[in-house]
């Protein structure tokens, strides 16, 4: 009981810094042009006759590797590590948060939402994911 006490305490804390705030901003920021990205190949896959779980995740590809240069290089640039290690931990977070998008996007395909608003919804349903995820593994201290 003590211990999840705690963890609501620390979690309270790091919730008051504006400096989590700042990185969930610029994580945003980072992630909004891989959210464009991630669409705009996903909309010229579909348009190829891909079905719609094989262009996300060709359409994941193309968006992830822009997403980690861009949050190594801007978002968590004062946790530099080994290259190799963060690509790592961060293509294992990214894989995890593409699990979850891929659950989200066939759940609410078969709501009834066109497959590219379907899209856009699951992308922003995982991002809390892949913040926490990226903060506390991928680039933690």
């Amino acid at each position: 009981m003590t211990g999840s006490v705690r963890l609501r305490g620390l979690a309270a804390v790091q919730l008051r810094r504006s400096e989590n705030w700042l990185q969930l901003l610029s994580f945003c920021v980072v992630g909004s042009t891989g959210y464009v990205i991630n669409l705009a190949a996903y909309s010229v896959l579909l348009l190829a006759g891909v079905g719609f779980v094989a262009a996300a995740a060709g359409s994941f590809l193309v968006a992830v590797a822009n997403n980690y240069a861009l949050n190594r290089t801007v978002t968590f640039r004062n946790r530099r590590g080994s290259i190799a290690l963060q690509g790592a931990r961060y293509l294992s977070v990214s894989l995890l948060g593409l699990v979850a998008n891929l659950a989200f996007l066939v759940l609410l395909v078969r709501a009834g939402l066109a497959p590219l608003a379907a899209q856009a919804g699951a992308i922003a349903l995982v991002t809390p994911l892949s913040f926490v995820g990226n903060k506390l593994w991928s680039f933690g201290r």
